[in-house]
């Protein structure tokens, strides 16, 4: 089971371009490594599940958004992070503004009349053609709006479980258009100006990092100051037990959890009896339980911010803000 790990003691190109961190899961049949931009405290698990919690400042919610690049020619999502971006598949979304209307029956319409006698009955008049084609409809703000809608409908099953922010690049009308047409609650009012279809994905990345930073700092004080107040007042929707913080990210009530990283608190849950233990040193077959509720409560949706010991707002491993 350990001999794909062992061979990369032999992969030359690895070793060499090496980045910060490296990530290793492996399993009987399974074996997965990844050079991540990251720096990890050296740390080896074996359970019956892989373990993710150091990797969470990579993709946890104070540092996932979206970049929309929009052009009449051209549409693109990009998913980002602080450290990376890529290029989201966008199967169903028009591309250009001529896609979007090449099958719009309305818009290449045309109104024809024809053997109208004219007032005094001098005779029939010519027959008379009036309306426009896609050509002109390009031109015209109604029907990048239309185009822009689209895209937005298109989007909508993308994005709708999201609560990342997104960013437009685009010249400012049509990012003036696009949030006219926009339904996504977290498009963020400042973008990037300027024509972005020949502008490298990396490039995007760093100009919408620059926007967001600020609103994950902005917002992570915010969680941290209404943990305070509802830990103040006595409130059960927050809370820094770690067996029920484990229950509530696995009932998904969990809506915000703050975790530290470079710890571990071994010990079991058993869903069933929703029994909780907690053991001072770990025990064969148990696990992390601050990976676990971590990983309960990001695939229930909820906010991780996985951070240094000492920025818990809690004089505990965790702290959570429950949804009820």
């Amino acid at each position: 089971m350990l001999r794909p790990a062992r061979d990369l003691l032999q992969n030359y190109l690895l070793w060499r371009y090496l980045s910060d961190g490296l990530a290793l899961f492996l399993s009987l049949g399974f074996f997965r490594y990844y050079r991540l931009p990251h720096a990890f405290t050296p740390l080896a698990v074996v359970g019956w599940r892989f373990h993710v919690k150091p990797l969470l400042p990579l993709l946890s919610g104070d540092g996932r958004f979206y970049v929309l690049a929009l052009s009449q020619q051209q549409v693109r999502l990009l998913h980002g992070t602080r450290y990376s971006v890529d290029q989201v598949d966008l199967d169903g979304v028009p591309q250009a503004l001529s896609e979007a209307l090449r099958f719009n029956d309305a818009e290449k319409q045309l109104q024809f009349h024809t053997s109208t006698v004219q007032p005094g009955g001098k005779g029939d008049r010519p027959a008379v053609f009036h309306g426009h084609g896609v050509g002109q409809a390009t031109e015209g703000k109604t029907n990048v709006l239309r185009f822009f809608q689209q895209v937005d409908n298109g989007l909508a099953g993308l994005l709708s479980a999201e609560r990342a922010p997104l960013v437009l690049a685009g010249v400012d009308y049509l990012r003036a258009i696009y949030q006219q047409a926009n339904h996504y609650p977290h498009l963020v009012d400042e973008g990037i100006a300027g024509n972005p279809d020949q502008v490298a994905a990396q490039d995007l990345h760093q100009q919408a990092w620059r926007i967001v930073q600020p609103l994950f700092l902005h917002t992570r004080r915010e969680s941290v100051e209404k943990y305070h107040t509802l830990a103040g007042s006595g409130s059960e929707q927050a809370s820094s037990d770690l067996q029920q913080a484990v229950r509530a990210a696995y009932d998904g009530r969990v809506d915000t959890l703050f975790v530290a990283l470079g710890q571990q608190c071994w010990g079991s849950f058993d869903p069933q009896a929703r029994a909780v233990e907690i053991h001072d040193q770990p025990r064969p077959g148990d696990q992390d339980l601050l990976d676990l509720a971590a990983v309960q409560t990001l695939l229930h949706g909820g906010t991780i911010y996985a951070v240094d010991p000492q920025t818990v707002p809690a004089d505990a491993p965790l702290a959570a803000i429950l949804r009820y």
